[in-house]
């Protein structure tokens, strides 16, 4: 299900759609239908230009990349090194975060838009290499950006020469085998080099250091596909929409216990109970929001009375959390929190590479933790102790893996500590183990 608004400011006030602009309509996917719409007219006017004014663009944009770091892209293409060397540029559409979905909808309906602002910031960035590096479960999108691609070629709009502007580059779609770990940019460049998706040690950077030990830009599929959109309409003209630290649009999937699941473009600065009950519709009639993930499950938790916080990049930061990936995850209050936590260590631990201590050892260790705590085998001073590691997890990973069990773990035992406890003395007594335990003193 995706959003269908006007795609320019009404009489009323209403949000531009820039992204999912006409993102149902039939053949989008096709080259003809998309250049009917004015396709590929963007990267005939970077072209006209300089790399360094396209570069400007995208800095007065002030677009923050929509992959979970929220980096400034115009920042990130400025650190790669000026010079002939060979210069990579990667797109991560590995989208493996749990509770995103937005990226396989451009991929399957409008990939143009990413091809065409993959054209683009490779020209801004100097780069004559790219790569789509697409999840391998995503076998229908990849097959329609295969497609798209060699029409873009057949086209001129890939290869030597673009448009006749001098610019040349390659792109290919590159096939990964599923791990969530390949979300991670380093660990999807070493599985783009074909070796097991590990995270390396930074830095260096890939600015300076990633791809076959070239420097690489690495943006997500939305952040690219935005960047049509604002090279068509000014970079300051973009940095209109939203609020002043969050610019623009984003597409945010909203899951888990609303009415309306679905993608949904927004603009940045929205308050979040908009999202989940004005577009999603809520949870199901008599039921209320217990948490929910701002940015994806690795995202800390918000409660109920954070719904009014505005979705942006610092609001959220502010109140706890992250935006993340923009995918917000609603649970209400027919879920016991133990289960929400338990289903995201689970994960994370399924998922950890084992390459670093304190996710290999951290993530096991909490499962089996939130384990002891179902089977009435815990106590309260469990729970401080469960807590601290988490802290200790944080921030001492070679990726961010081990932190993305490590934030929402630790923000559920701090919001639902008097929950926790309430089920270790029931589980203690529905297992047979005696009267509750209390806490040393």
């Amino acid at each position: 299900m995706s959003a269908t608004m006007t795609d320019s400011r009404d009489v009323n006030g209403a949000p531009p759609i820039l992204l999912f602009a006409d993102i149902d309509e039939p053949g989008l996917s096709t080259l003809a239908v998309y250049e009917r719409r004015g396709g590929y007219q963007a990267l005939r006017k970077a072209l006209q230009t300089t790399p360094e004014a396209v570069l400007e663009q995208l800095k007065a944009s002030g677009i923050r990349g929509r992959g979970g770091a929220g980096f400034a892209m115009g920042t990130k293409v400025s650190f790669l090194p000026k010079g002939g060397m060979d210069k990579y540029l990667v797109c991560n559409a590995d989208e493996s975060e749990p509770g995103t979905f937005k990226d396989r909808e451009l991929m399957q309906k409008t990939p143009h838009s990413l091809i065409e602002g993959i054209a683009i910031a490779s020209y801004a960035a100097g780069t004559s290499r790219t790569f789509i590096y697409i999840r391998g479960e995503y076998v229908l999108q990849a097959d329609i950006l295969d497609q798209a691609a060699q029409e873009a070629r057949d086209a001129g709009y890939i290869g030597e020469d673009v448009l006749g502007s001098g610019h040349s580059f390659s792109l290919v779609v590159h096939r990964g085998a599923g791990a969530y770990i390949c979300g991670e940019e380093t660990g999807l460049l070493d599985s783009l080099e074909g070796k097991r998706g590990n995270p390396r040690l930074k830095p260096p950077f890939p600015a300076v250091q990633g791809l076959y030990q070239g420097p690489t830009l690495i943006n997500n599929v939305e952040t690219l596909s935005t960047v049509p959109t604002i090279i068509g309409m000014g970079g300051e003209e973009y940095a209109k929409l939203g609020v002043e630290t969050s610019t623009g649009t984003k597409l945010v999937s909203v899951s888990g216990h609303v009415q309306r699941p679905g993608n949904y473009e927004v603009e940045l600065g929205v308050p979040s109970r908009e999202l989940i009950y004005g577009l999603a519709g809520g949870p199901a009639d008599g039921r209320q929001v217990k948490c929910w993930f701002p940015g994806g499950s690795s995202s800390p938790v918000l409660k109920a009375e954070d719904l009014d916080v505005p979705y942006d990049f610092n609001s959220l930061a502010a109140a706890g959390s992250m935006l993340g990936s923009g995918a917000v995850i609603v649970v209400d209050d027919s879920t016991p929190i133990l289960d929400v936590a338990m289903k995201t260590a689970k994960f994370y631990r399924h998922e950890s590479c084992g390459k670093c201590t304190p996710c290999r050892e951290g993530t096991n260790w909490t499962v089996k933790m939130l384990e002891r705590i179902d089977a009435g085998e815990a106590t309260p001073m469990d729970l401080e102790i469960m807590a601290s590691v988490q802290e200790h997890i944080i921030g001492n990973c070679l990726c961010v893996l081990g932190d993305a069990m490590a934030m929402p773990i630790g923000s559920m035992i701090a919001k639902f500590r008097d929950e926790f406890e309430a089920h270790i003395e029931a589980a203690r007594v529905r297992n047979g183990l005696g009267a509750p335990a209390e806490a040393a003193v």
